[in-house]
């Protein structure tokens, strides 16, 4: 157990290293940094599959606490590792090594300190999902917020200035609002640990419950704005369809830091309790899912550029998130980490995808998307440095498959994971008992996939029908289509391995539709405030 904790803490101290090398060895040759910035991230990706492998393989200690400095809980700070928190952790390096090996082929040298910002997001994100109190979750949402702001603006271009400005300001209002929160609910319990809150919520004295409400809304509102959620989204598509592709790719997980942060308080303080905070709160989180599913179909169907159309389907994924935490039901919870790792996934490879296919497409063809789309990206300067990696011929076709495979995913048809996901959830909301919301669900999960279909498919047609050159030979990088196809590939391997997977998302979701369990975990002796 004693060794678990210990592994509990290495997905923070590597990217911190990554962090310092980077800063020390700065004068390193160009292929050398690459190559030991890729280094990082395999060690990253190795650490985060032994965190989810010794976890998934204990029955009995379904989380590790860490304590740093070896103070008590809950004076003292802990990091704590369960299931939920290894598959997100896991997910953010998989993605993280993907964007690493595409922007190594040429995006890294548009601009300075790429590596530093990247591995110090990631160390973010990974902090995020471990930390077990709120403060250091307000830093660690800091910290990656103060790296993205950095990746935002790299690869320079007057569109991501402005962008840049815009995701920076709200995001700055989202962090205010953060810090409201958390001090509302330090002012009403007395701790900031989330299983010592869980703890203390009922014993709230009732004069107090209207202050600790209004802090744990202006919380929600904080976690809102990070998610994505209608109406709180209006940065997201202009920031990643602005971002350069490596970057985006990344993005794909920022927003899943504010569904896990719904998911866990929410489970964990909220959602096993009764009255009208529970009815209010669930109602909420109902209304804005669907709300925001809508308004990304819709976006995602106007969309005639693949980068601004994945920016509305990283929307639609956002809504559908937000819908499963406000159905309350273990089983939709069990599809919905499941879909939220096939759709973070497919999300990236196609903000990638989208960037190769902008090489091979005719430069008359992507003037025509740009101007079709006013907020376009400037003309980018040709880059035929191959340094890195060699290139691939006639990679027409393996592109095309690697977009109908995206298509598939993200539109939730057979045979592939994102119809596996949508399938559990609805099972799961049919299976505990149909209800007005029930019909609700259902009806955004399949007429959001219609939607979906028919825009991939109309840019499919528009990119590979009319606009491929038919007698060039196209060639790609092998850098750049290689993570493209490990991410998909991932996907169709987690169709093909549904059972084994859900078995092991049911049990995840399981225990956290059981918050006693993360309390006995945090606080043995039954240590309270």
């Amino acid at each position: 157990m004693a060794a678990l904790n210990h592994i509990a803490i290495l997905p923070i101290l590597v990217p911190m290293a990554a962090v310092i090398a980077n800063l020390l060895l700065g004068n390193l040759r160009p292929v050398s940094r690459v190559r030991l910035n890729i280094a990082f991230s395999v060690v990253l990706l190795l650490v985060s599959i032994l965190l989810l492998v010794v976890l998934a393989q204990s029955d009995r200690n379904l989380a590790a606490v860490y304590p740093l400095g070896n103070w008590p809980v809950p004076f003292g700070i802990v990091l704590v590792a369960d299931r939920l928190a290894a598959v997100m952790v896991l997910t953010t390096s998989i993605l993280s090594l993907a964007a690493l090996v595409y922007a190594s082929a040429r995006w890294h040298s548009r601009g300075t300190n790429f590596f530093p910002l990247f591995h110090a997001l990631t160390m973010g994100l990974n902090g995020a999902f471990l930390t077990g109190d709120l403060f250091n979750l307000f830093v660690f949402f800091e910290l990656l917020l103060a790296a993205s702001y950095g990746l935002t603006l790299h690869g320079g271009g007057r569109n991501q200035v402005k962008a840049s400005l815009h995701y920076i300001a709200i995001n700055l209002v989202a962090s205010f609002l953060f810090l409201i929160g958390v001090a509302l609910i330090y002012a009403t319990t007395g701790t900031l640990n989330m299983a010592d809150i869980a703890r203390a919520v009922p014993l709230i004295a009732p004069d107090d419950r209207g202050l600790f409400d209004a802090g744990a809304a202006v919380l929600g509102v904080a976690f809102l704005i990070k998610a994505g959620s209608w109406p709180l989204h209006f940065w997201l598509p202009r920031t990643y369809s602005s971002a350069a592709p490596p970057v985006a790719a990344l993005f794909a997980v920022m927003t899943k830091v504010g569904f896990y942060a719904i998911l866990r308080l929410w489970t964990l303080v909220f959602a096993n309790s009764s009255g009208p905070e529970l009815a209010f709160g669930q109602a909420v989180l109902l209304v804005l899912g669907l709300a925001t599913i809508a308004f990304g179909s819709i976006g995602a169907l106007s969309s005639k550029a693949l980068d601004r159309l994945a920016s509305y389907l990283i929307l639609v994924s956002a809504g559908t998130l937000l819908l499963a935490v406000g159905y309350n039901a273990p089983g939709v919870t069990s599809g919905a980490l499941y879909y939220v790792v096939v759709a973070t996934l497919a999300a990236g490879a196609l903000f990638l995808l989208k960037d190769v296919i902008d090489q091979i497409l005719p430069a008359e063809a992507q003037v025509l998307a740009v101007s079709l789309e006013i907020y376009g990206d400037e003309e980018e300067v040709p880059d035929d440095s191959d340094e890195v990696s060699r290139t691939v011929p006639g990679a027409a076709t393996l592109v095309s498959w690697c977009f109908a495979i995206a298509a598939l995913i993200m539109a939730g048809l057979p045979p592939l994971s994102g119809f596996v996901s949508k399938f559990v959830m609805i099972s799961a909301a049919l299976g505990a008992g149909p209800t007005a919301a029930t019909w609700w669900f259902i009806a955004a999960l399949i007429g959001s996939g219609f939607l979906v279909l028919v825009a991939m498919v109309r840019n499919g047609i528009n990119i590979f029908w009319t606009s491929l050159p038919e007698s060039e030979s196209t060639r790609v990088r092998t850098a750049e289509i290689a993570p493209i196809v490990m991410l998909l590939a991932l996907c169709v391997a987690l169709a093909l391995a549904a059972g084994p997977a859900m078995a092991f998302f049911a049990k995840t979701a399981a225990f956290i539709h059981s918050p006693q369990g993360y309390m006995d975990v945090v606080l043995p002796q039954g240590t309270a405030s």
